[in-house]
């Protein structure tokens, strides 16, 4: 099945999500007042908002391929905040309705079912400022994520304990069964994430191979299958999963990047940084210890028929993708051209040299390195990603327009590549980028 039939697939769904429960509350009761139908309708495309925010970033590997994991984060926020926004207005219908109904927004007043909206609606309030404040807030990821999680949760449950208790909704059976479908739906994909991948999926569990030590800071963690067979976890060079190091559904988990070709017989590496406790426990690990992976994930990968080239700018362990794809590319003796800018701090942070002078006799491949600290002597590019370094590297006319772009890195990196690149006329749809802002 092709990715734009996945795609058109999961379009319709969410299209369906938010339509069908408009089009049964308008084809069962249209004679009731207008302020009566905008309060349902309203109140319904909310619930519907919450539905998709819900299933977005539950980790269901045909939506993260087929969108590529920033566009399903951007888009879950948006509806998140969406849902928030048709909540107010839906409290205002049901003002304009009946102004005495203004009473509803003291929960002491009133009765079960005003009590479930106010709990929903205050920790859907609490669900947005706290992702838009996550930063400031300065909190750990893992306590961010399950603050934002409960939240999530109390807003979903409140939401259908509200719809439920008013009985107003549910005693039409078109309705009914609108509803009853959207919780099934809601409940298979939490089952799915929560329950399967976390702790019951086979396929999911490996251990550790080897642990190669890269830089001071930098190491390479490979696993294999736990079964020794790696036939069910096929992936694409440039993909990502997280990894957790006990099975548990409250064990702290983190996305890392596959650095691996996917012709890697039984194995699947990760090149991680120690940038904090979890990344130095995964470097403290020793062979024969367990580890969960969830993936493959995302639609970063220059597995693309179109792509006449590659061009891949990195920063950083933000290389790691960009290994994966030249390391696969000479595991099927690719002849497109590829070119790798490496963007680093120092000549010490510059990862697999090595290696990537063996690919160039392996490869059409150009390895292009920057460093922002220059050492004394050194004679390669230095500073930003600009048009001239871009220019220097694919050359001048308009090829570089049919060629595709990967860019992973730090975000000033990326942006600035973005810009160069917007500069030097390539075409949006030709540009590809991953950063990892679950926030």
């Amino acid at each position: 099945m092709t990715q734009r039939v996945v795609r058109s697939g999961w379009l319709a769904f969410f299209a369906a999500v938010f339509v069908a429960p408009v089009v049964a509350r308008l084809a069962t009761t249209s004679a009731e007042p207008m302020w009566r139908q905008l309060t349902d309708v309203t109140g319904l495309l909310a619930l519907s908002g919450l539905v998709c925010a819900a299933v977005l970033p539950s980790r269901v590997r045909s939506i993260t391929r087929a969108f590529g994991i920033e566009d399903v984060l951007d888009v879950h926020r948006f509806v998140g905040v969406a849902s928030g926004v048709l909540v107010l207005i839906h409290l205002a219908c049901v003002v304009a309705m009946n102004p005495a109904q203004v009473a509803l927004l003291d929960p002491a007043l009133n009765g079960p079912p005003a009590k479930a909206a106010y709990v929903a609606t205050a920790a859907l309030v609490m669900l947005v400022v706290l992702a838009a404040a996550r930063r400031r807030l300065n909190q750990r990821y893992e306590v961010w994520r399950w603050c934002h999680v409960l939240l999530a949760i109390t807003t979903l449950v409140g939401s259908a304990l509200h719809v439920y208790l008013l009985n107003h909704l549910i005693q039409q059976r078109s309705i009914q069964l609108v509803l009853v479908l959207l919780a099934l739906a809601v409940g298979a994909v939490l089952a799915h994430r929560w329950v399967w991948r976390t702790l019951l999926d086979p396929s999911t569990e490996f251990v550790v191979a080897e642990i190669r030590r890269e830089s001071e800071t930098v190491t390479t963690v490979s696993l294999a299958a736990r079964d020794g067979s790696d036939a069910e976890w096929a992936f694409c060079p440039g993909q990502f999963a997280w990894l957790r190091l006990q099975r548990s559904v409250t064990g702290e988990e983190h996305p890392f990047t596959i650095a691996s070709s996917p012709h890697l017989p039984g194995r699947v590496e990760f090149t991680i940084r120690h940038a904090g406790d979890f990344t130095r426990t995964i470097h403290r690990l020793r062979p024969g210890q367990p580890v969960w992976v969830d993936g493959p994930h995302g639609s970063f990968t220059s597995d693309i028929r179109t792509c006449e080239g590659v061009v891949m700018i990195a920063g950083g362990v933000g290389i790691t993708p960009m290994m994966s794809m030249v390391r696969a590319a000479a595991d099927r003796g690719d002849s497109r051209p590829h070119r790798l800018v490496v963007v680093a701090r120092s000549h010490e942070d510059l990862l697999f040299r090595d290696e990537l002078g063996y690919l160039r006799e392996e490869l059409d491949l150009e390895v292009t390195e920057v460093l922002r600290r220059p050492h004394p002597g050194w004679q390669g590019h230095t500073g930003e990603i600009n048009t001239g370094l871009l220019t220097a590297v694919l050359g001048t006319g308009d090829h570089h327009c049919y060629l595709d772009y990967f860019l992973c890195g730090p975000p000033g990196l990326v942006h600035d590549s973005l810009e160069a690149l917007h500069a030097l006329g390539v075409p949006a749809e030709r540009i590809h980028t991953e950063q990892f802002d679950m926030a």
